[in-house]
């Protein structure tokens, strides 16, 4: 397991001396084994068999779950649990403050605790891995779900030797390295825990896997799941996207830190939506259609691109805080900005660089981010490193008045942030220096396996200064720390553009519209509503929250007759031309009512308009770095 030795020593310490004080443990292979056949009914069964010695022992189920940020183990999933030892059952007994932990006293003369756990994977719900995750045609199977570790020795010296039976006839995907595979029954390599739970695997009845490599020395992967064989179809265009974000991401990094990748894509109405990295693979999670859809495909164009640099940022180089020996030390978050805002940035950069996004997408998708984060009114009480450290708590915050409560803003306007600091660079070295020269001092070369090199803020610091001097920690502090009215826009502006409001809806803007159908009026009346009329969403201080109007309401007619977006539309379209207010009787629980919004201004919706008194540098940095003469050629399977 030499090959995740990259971890900081108190907390290696610490775990040694703890493992010290459980003399019931040897550290020796775990067996796993994983009964999935009953998947179609959300139904996993585990067993476990533990090397021990005679004498007090603690098992834990993994709570702190690395890329959730929080403690989202599934605890309330578990059942079933079964310990017995020489053919005998042996007591355990919960912890009655850890509820994850487990104790059990080990009998005399006993070398092997057999375990036995089910887990009741939940139906159609949200959340990360621990919402839905399979259906009657897929499931997607996370390690940490479905075992027991040992109290005290770091996860990267716990070794398991898993095997894992599939229902027949499902096809799988997963970067954990095969021993061998006979029809359904699939045995794993040893792994060591902390690598088994970085390897999800994913499986189903229409499962296809392309090959994205194009004839490289590193494979990788684009594996699809999906409810339907029709929704597996992926045009050449889509693959060539792909295969060039492979490419793209590489030169953007100049090395890589993985054996091989795995793209995890799984597309159902019927699981929870979301990204998760991994350091070989991604659990990349969305609609059905999101390949045969257009504008489902523009909209979620930028999730594997996210996953993928996480990859680099996140799994190889991660914040000291998250880098935890185990699964029950909890996680401090103060450096998302830096995992997922850089990250988001990144991965909004290599979308149009691989042609998933056209500029033209790249700059709405940016107008839409800016101007939301420059209308929060939680901007003055709470500071964006704040959100990064409460993300544990953000991640399940209602949508109701979340420009009041703030939100996940570490992504969003973590990745302005990181524009910024593209552009300054770009401008302090005269073109010489940009991002990309960090990302590669930060990240890059020399390529490895999956390792972890944690970092600290004095480290991000310390390599900006490397590509390019300047006051990095004040530049960086200012807009950390900041409780201005307004969102960090300065790589907008110093980039060539302004944040500009017309009458005209951007085409990624009527996209993500169509595509989520919802109806958002935030820079004319007010708020965000769904296409049924409810609302989602009220903004302070618009006309909307002025005349009374509060989220989770629902609007029953406007001016008189009944409710449709496109009723909606145009009462706000012709608000210039009327002298009345536009009339929403409203439903509030049992009741009814009317509210009158004085508003006379029209749609108005936010663009990205070119500056040219300065540089187009934003259209530079999107631009692709692989040329087409330069890309290779490869194949599917």
């Amino acid at each position: 397991m030499a090959h995740l030795k990259l971890r900081y020593t108190i907390p290696l310490l610490l775990a040694t001396l703890a493992s010290a004080q459980t003399p019931s443990i040897r550290l020796s292979p775990i067996r796993l084994n994983v009964d999935a056949t009953d998947a179609p009914r959300r139904l996993l069964r585990a067993t476990m068999q533990f090397p021990v010695k005679p004498g007090p022992m603690s098992l834990l189920y993994p709570e702190w779950i690395p890329g959730e940020h929080g403690p989202t183990g599934p605890i309330v999933d578990l059942a079933g649990v079964h310990m017995r030892a020489n053919g005998q059952t042996v007591a355990w007994r919960r912890d009655d403050v850890n509820m994850f932990e487990f104790h059990v006293d080990i009998p005399p003369n006993v070398s092997t605790l057999d375990v036995s756990i089910e887990f009741i994977s939940p139906p159609e719900t949200e959340g990360f891995s621990a919402g839905g995750s399979i259906t009657s045609q897929l499931a997607l199977l996370s390690w940490n779900q479905l075992l027991l570790y040992p109290k005290g020795p770091p996860a990267d010296e716990i070794e398991y030797q898993a095997d894992l039976k599939i229902p027949d006839g499902w096809k799988f995907g997963t970067a954990l390295p095969i021993d061998h595979q006979s029809g359904n029954e699939i045995t794993f390599q040893p792994a060591p825990l902390d690598m088994l739970i970085d390897s999800p695997v994913q499986t189903g009845i229409n499962f296809r896997t392309i090959d994205l490599s194009r004839g490289g020395p590193i494979p990788t992967f684009l594996h699809i799941a999906a409810d339907s064989e029709h929704a597996t179809h992926i045009s050449d265009d889509d693959v060539t996207h792909y295969r060039n974000l492979i490419e793209e991401a590489n030169a953007l990094f100049g090395a890589h830190h993985y054996r091989g990748y795995h793209f995890l894509l799984t597309l159902s109405d019927h699981v929870a939506h979301f990204g998760l990295e991994h350091h070989e693979s991604s659990d990349d999670r969305t609609d059905e259609d999101m390949l045969t859809d257009y504008s489902v495909r523009k909209l979620e164009a930028d999730l594997l691109p996210h996953e993928y640099v996480h990859s680099w940022n996140g799994k190889f180089r991660m914040p000291a805080g998250l880098a935890t020996p185990d699964y029950s030390e909890p996680m401090k978050g103060e450096l998302l900005w830096v995992y997922e805002g850089l990250t988001q940035y990144l991965g909004e950069v290599l979308s149009p660089r691989s042609g998933l996004w056209t500029p033209e997408d790249f700059f709405g998708s940016l107008a839409r981010d800016a101007a939301a984060l420059d209308h929060e009114a939680g901007r003055t009480w709470r500071p964006l490193e704040d959100t990064a450290v409460a993300a544990q708590l953000l991640y399940d915050a209602r949508e109701d008045y979340s420009d009041l409560r703030r939100s996940t803003d570490f992504y969003e306007e973590g990745a302005l942030i990181w524009l910024d600091v593209d552009v300054t660079l770009r401008t302090l070295s005269k073109g010489k220096r940009s991002l990309d020269d960090f990302c590669k001092a930060f990240a890059g070369p020399p390529s490895t396996g999956p390792v972890v090199k944690p970092y600290t803020f004095d480290d991000v610091v310390r390599t900006l200064n490397s590509v390019q001097p300047y006051d990095w920690a004040a530049f960086l502090n200012e807009r950390l720390q900041s409780t201005a009215p307004h969102a960090p826009l300065n790589g907008i502006l110093n980039g060539g553009y302004s944040l500009v409001y017309t009458p005209e809806e951007s085409d990624f803007w009527r996209t993500r519209e169509n595509v989520r159908r919802i109806i958002n009026l935030s820079y004319s009346l007010g708020f965000t509503v769904h296409d049924n009329g409810d609302i989602i969403d009220v903004h302070l201080n618009t006309p909307a929250f002025k005349a009374g109007l509060t989220p989770d309401t629902r609007i029953v007619a406007i001016n008189g007759r009944q409710f449709s977006g496109l009723l909606l539309h145009q009462a706000v379209r012709d608000s210039p031309r009327t002298t009345g207010p536009i009339a929403l009787l409203i439903k509030d629980g049992e009741y009814y009512r009317t509210i009158n919004v004085d508003y006379h201004d029209g749609e108005l919706y936010p663009h990205l308009e070119r500056n040219k008194s300065k540089p187009d540098l934003i259209s530079e940095i999107i631009r692709p770095r692989v040329t087409s003469s330069k890309r290779g050629a490869g194949g599917s399977k």
